[in-house]
């Protein structure tokens, strides 16, 4: 169900639905900041307290339990860089606030404006299919420049004040804030919290839909896996720390035991369904459970 074109390089298989309208209050407008400065498309080194440039990991905290804030323009320089993957790589970054609302008010609403156009789209009576395939899309929204941004340039963005579009799925950062990374093992966990612990499962509590909880967090683990795929595919370069904080993350929390990498590739094999099969014709994910 990954599509290539969605993530912007080849060999990924999520849908995106479709623009649909999201009820709510017009905010006011505001300027729309300077675009990000270009930045370099090197492997990023991952910051600790021994080699960070700004010397506030360590006097922030020496066990490395409190990450460092990482300039405003350095964050928007990474995602203006990973954004050039295009996809689910590419969230919108500042411009004028009309068009957008906190995507915590989607969770809240139980996002049934994109469910509704999914069904619409695919052709689906089953509501929990929809639902599927709109958490699918969202979890790759939510992993892909966040992952990207960790492995290429050593910061996480920080998604507190993401923006879903009026009109569809689409992400937004008002304004660009972060972290640096930290420790591979630090950075899985921040990565997880932000992805996985704060805002997935905002929006399962949200559901309108009964959908299986084990569902839910498979399609978290797909979508992760497809970024870092798709992220190896574009740039090989970052292979290496790509699959490591991957294989760290399938190692973390509600993602233990979703499935398994079966090739240095990325490719993999998860042990739940999506339910994309039940939409016509009927096809099956690359990863599916049901493919043996």
């Amino acid at each position: 169900m990954l599509r290539a074109r969605e993530f912007g390089v080849r060999g990924s298989r999520i849908p995106v639905p479709a623009p649909v309208p999201f009820a709510r209050p017009g905010p006011p407008g505001s300027p729309a900041p300077r675009a990000a400065p270009d930045v370099s498309t090197r492997p990023h080194t991952i910051h600790t307290a021994g080699n960070d440039p700004t010397g506030r990991i360590g006097k922030e905290s020496a066990d490395m339990t409190s990450p460092a804030q990482a300039p405003p323009a350095t964050v928007a320089a990474a995602l203006a860089d990973t954004a050039t993957l295009g996809g689910f790589f590419a969230p919108v970054l500042a411009g004028p606030d009309e068009g957008w609302h906190p995507v915590a008010e989607s969770y809240a609403a139980g996002s049934t404006d994109l469910i509704a156009d999914s069904a619409r789209r695919y052709g689906t009576t089953e509501p929990r299919v929809a639902a599927s395939v709109v958490q699918l899309g969202h979890a790759a929204r939510l992993w892909s420049p966040l992952l990207a941004c960790a492995v290429a340039h050593g910061v996480v963005p920080d998604p507190t004040r993401l923006q879903r579009a009026d009109d569809g799925p689409a992400l937004r950062f008002p304004t660009p804030a972060g972290w640096w990374a930290r420790e591979p093992a630090g950075t899985a966990e921040l990565l997880y919290r932000l992805v996985v612990e704060e805002r997935l499962a905002a929006m399962a509590a949200g559901l309108r839909v009964r959908v299986a909880p084990r569902l839910l967090i498979g399609n978290a683990a797909s979508a992760l896996v497809e970024a870092g795929r798709a992220l190896t595919a574009a740039r090989p370069e970052l292979r290496e720390p790509a699959t490591d904080l991957v294989t760290r993350l399938l190692a973390t929390g509600a993602l233990v035991g979703t499935g398994e990498i079966t090739d240095p590739d990325l490719a993999f094999r998860r042990r739940s369904c999506c339910l994309f099969y039940r939409v016509p014709p009927g096809d099956k994910c690359g990863d599916c459970s049901l493919d043996r």
